[in-house]
């Protein structure tokens, strides 16, 4: 039985799926109009390693995974006029660069990935609806919002109360709201903007609307979960529940999951403290691997502490795991044993990812024993070992190449084939019982960052 915290009732629960053969999550992507950053990082392999368990459980064929792309917004225009392009030229190069990235951290691409630009005809359908029930008004400047005073249940995923909400609540002069906590479902198009025909004139729709009308289209009026960043929880998620339920008379979702916020140095991420990194960023220091494991070594709902000590941490620990697998020929498979077991156990915990990378190191642990004493026994617990590792996104590389890269390590850089070339002459100088020649290359070796790893009949090396 899969157990997952919901923040909607704040507490760990059985997952029981509306249907079974029809698994349906849904996340809030990105909006496109820069680089991915760590933060965004997070949300892409927190989600993709729940999807990739869903499937483990449930079969791939029956989960459909949908992440969206807000593709209009005021950062986008904003950033467009700035660059003196096209918000159409600036959110493609921003959505081709997005899905390199998470490609290189080994995400999966989504079942669909729908994109508010291409949705505005379910867009105005839905905001037509909640004007027809009275959930929304259009106001004299052209906008028109939503009432949260008639959605009773405003509140029930934040905690919030309106009452006190409306006591900190500010509205900008241009807002036509007749409460201060309304929000826009259609913005009227100012001069230059891009905007789309609609009953109440052109314009362009609000954030919110956007993840209600394409989520209900995807996935149906009611599905099994959606997921995000812990700062979407209000308002965004809070306003998309009151949409959707009012506009389908339906559930909307069973379970809400939010994942925790990134801090670097134990500061908030921000650009003004000049702690903010994209994943381009990162990847220059550490290879993608390194970087998804890091964000694992924390549970998806606590904070990440993002820090070099942490990902070299990373970088060490992935070393360990792929050393163990180091000369081993293996096709990743399933065993039934006690590490499949307890690594079931930790993941059926609300997605306990710390607790699973325990299970790998226990694993390889016994790989190594079994090394010296049972080859056939050693290649089930490496193929094992690839098999859960598989589960999180994790060593699918190829051993030796991840030990020999360079990726933000010191030294001259010597390619593989000198690093190769100096073994080889130390070899032979072990042979001719020059020991001298022998300690020189391997200290020389050493100054540029090569660990070397004598076994029997054969020197082994790594990047250090």
């Amino acid at each position: 039985m899969l157990y997952v915290h919901n923040n909607l009732t704040r507490q760990k629960e059985a997952f029981l799926p509306i249907d079974p053969e029809n698994i349906r999550m849904y996340v809030c992507g990105m909006t496109v109009y820069d680089f991915c950053h760590i933060g965004h990082a997070r949300v892409l392999i927190v989600f993709d390693v729940i999807y990739r368990y869903l499937c483990r459980i449930y079969g791939p064929e029956h989960v459909t995974y949908v992440r969206n792309i807000t593709d209009i917004d005021d950062n986008i225009i904003a950033r467009a006029n700035q660059n003196g392009e096209s918000y159409l030229d600036l959110t493609q190069r921003f959505i081709d660069a997005m899905r390199e990235d998470s490609d290189k951290l080994g995400v999966l691409r989504p079942d669909e990935e729908p994109r508010a630009t291409v949705y505005m005809e379910q867009i105005i359908d839905m905001i037509k609806v909640l004007l027809d029930k009275g959930y929304a008004y259009a106001a004299e400047n052209g906008d028109v919002y939503y009432d949260v005073s008639e959605f009773d249940d405003y509140g029930q995923l934040s905690g919030k109360q309106l009452e006190d909400l409306r006591a900190g609540a500010r509205v900008e002069v241009s807002e036509a709201k007749q409460d201060p906590l309304d929000f826009v479902l259609w913005k009227a198009a100012k001069p230059d903007e891009p905007s789309w025909d609609s009953p109440w004139g052109k314009g362009r729709p609000g954030w919110h609307i956007e993840c209600s009308a394409m989520s209900t289209h995807c996935l149906g009026s009611h599905f099994d979960i959606h997921g995000g960043g812990l700062d979407l929880q209000f308002p965004h998620h809070e306003n998309e529940i009151a949409q959707s339920c009012a506009a389908t008379g339906d559930s909307f979702v069973n379970v809400w999951m939010h994942n925790g916020f990134v801090r670097v140095d134990d500061e908030k991420m921000s650009k003004s403290l000049g702690n903010f990194f994209t994943i381009r960023e990162v990847m220059e220091k550490y290879t993608p691997e390194v970087i998804r494991y890091f964000i694992l070594t924390s549970h998806y709902r606590s904070p990440l502490n993002y820090s070099d000590k942490h990902l070299d941490n990373a970088r060490a620990a992935l070393t360990t795991l792929y050393n163990a697998l180091r000369d081993i020929d293996v096709v990743p498979m399933y065993l039934d044993n006690e590490y499949a077991e307890r690594f079931d156990s930790a993941m059926a915990d609300d997605f306990n990812t710390p607790e699973a990378l325990t299970i790998l190191f226990e694993l390889a642990k016994a790989l190594n024993k079994s090394k010296e004493k049972d080859l056939s026994e050693a290649k089930k617990f490496a193929a094992q070992l690839k098999h859960l590792g598989l589960l999180l996104g994790l060593l699918q590389d190829d051993p030796e190449q991840f030990l020999r890269d360079r990726t933000g390590q010191s030294g001259s850089g010597l390619s593989d084939d000198e690093v190769d070339s100096l073994i080889q002459q130390r070899e032979q100088a072990r042979l001719d019982k020059d020991w001298s020649e022998a300690d020189r290359i391997r200290d020389l070796l050493s100054e540029q960052g090569i660990i070397l790893e004598d076994g029997a009949g054969k020197t082994g090396w790594r990047r250090g």
